[in-house]
């Protein structure tokens, strides 16, 4: 097949996919052609597509879980204004507790808070495991067994990263406002005054919001509302 027309097809679908697509779907879309390209001209393909949208208000992005056309950052505040409703307002302490965790996993809910010198409040826990940013990893090896929280392919995805060694290193986030220009932060400092709790309660409760989140119990009101992930990623 040709590079050209490979090309037009993998812009085609990727712009009205509504997913990361990975290599190996995107291989899978060609199997009853006779003239197929391999996984090494398609990946020879995207990289030319790459390349060819340097200039354009979209980029193809390449994040953990494969590849995707999204606008670029530099245009989003514009995009944005396609849509009427405002974009979500993240805690500062729920963006703490999500740096904190990607930087320190695995990690205990207590550890985190021994850092962060406050409690982490259930809602901001269940915020990140509800929106796959983080996951169980397991349970530490020392009395009372408290949980392993680590970060997630969907947390790598979101924020355009491949793998966490892209994560920009400590200095060079000098507050929590520049960790990710899209999440805008709300003021929680009401929220800060709670002392941290003893490690043996912190790991009851993560046990009970382990089970209320197998169990589908999310009527706890959240303190993160959803996210317009549409003016990020460029959909048709």
């Amino acid at each position: 097949m040709e590079i050209k027309k490979l090309k037009s097809i993998l812009e085609a679908v990727l712009l009205a996919a509504d997913r990361v697509l990975t290599v190996i779907q995107l291989e899978g879309l060609f199997e009853l052609d006779e003239d197929r390209p391999s996984r090494d001209e398609i990946r020879k393909a995207l990289h030319e597509m790459a390349e060819d949208y340097q200039s354009r208000g979209y980029e193809l992005k390449q994040v953990a879980s494969g590849y995707r056309l999204q606008v670029r950052q530099e245009y989003a505040t514009w995009v944005a204004r396609l849509w009427e409703e405002k974009p979500a307002r993240y805690t500062r302490a729920l963006l703490e507790t999500m740096a904190l965790i990607a930087y320190r996993q695995p990690v205990t809910r207590g550890e985190i808070e021994e850092v962060r010198g406050v409690s982490v409040s259930s809602n901001i826990i269940k915020t990140l495991l509800e929106r796959d940013w983080i996951k169980v990893l397991g349970h530490k090896d020392v009395p009372g067994k408290p949980t392993l929280y680590g970060t997630t392919k969907e947390f790598l995805d979101y924020f355009n990263l491949k793998t966490l060694d892209q994560l920009p290193t400590l200095a060079e986030i000098k507050d929590m406002d520049s960790f990710h220009p899209e999440l805008a932060l709300e003021d929680d400092a009401a929220n800060e005054n709670t002392p941290p709790k003893d490690s043996v309660e912190a790991t009851d409760e993560d046990e009970q919001l382990n089970n209320d989140f197998s169990e589908g119990d999310f009527s706890q009101e959240r303190e993160v509302s959803e996210v317009h992930t549409e003016k990020q990623v460029f959909n048709v």
